[in-house]
């Protein structure tokens, strides 16, 4: 019998093989057999399973940046972040920074934002950019700001 060689990867599962070709055929079905198994728990490791805290988790390890795929409410509850208005600001701006692109963002690109995915409406938008400010969690640029790598750090707590 001839030697065979077989590499397959699908998503985060690899197989390679090398020996006979009947001996690889029956490694290859058991492999086939295991793959939804596999898959599932190659996604558990990376932290996409659906559970908040391992969302966050994974998010912390990324570097805590938004995805463009999430909306504003979902970050916003994913930071825990409907509660406080200071906590709904800085998490705002994180989003626009990373979602959205934006480089430096004013407060009202922030009321702007939340009001525009119908996240409610904050009390006083500048007391909530000098509290920040203050916790130093975001930075005054002129008349606009940029969150901190202490305020991202901080949404994830």
């Amino acid at each position: 019998m001839a030697d065979a060689k077989l590499e397959i990867k699908v998503g985060n599962v690899a197989f390679l093989g090398e020996g006979a070709e009947e001996w690889l055929s029956k490694q290859l079905d058991k492999v086939l057999n295991k793959i939804p198994e596999l898959a599932k728990a190659s996604a558990h490791l990376a932290g996409e399973s659906g559970s908040t805290s391992e969302k966050r988790d994974h998010a912390t390890a990324a570097g805590s940046k938004a995805s463009t795929t999430d909306t504003l409410a979902a970050f916003l509850k994913t930071k825990i972040a409907t509660d406080s208005q200071t906590r709904k600001f800085l998490a705002t701006s994180v989003w626009l920074h990373d979602a959205e692109k934006k480089e430096r963002v004013g407060t009202s690109d922030v009321t702007q934002a939340l009001n525009t995915h119908k996240q409610g409406k904050l009390k006083n938008a500048s007391q909530c950019l000098s509290a920040n400010v203050k916790s130093g969690f975001a930075v005054k640029d002129k008349k606009q700001f940029y969150v901190t790598d202490q305020g991202r750090e901080s949404l994830d707590k």
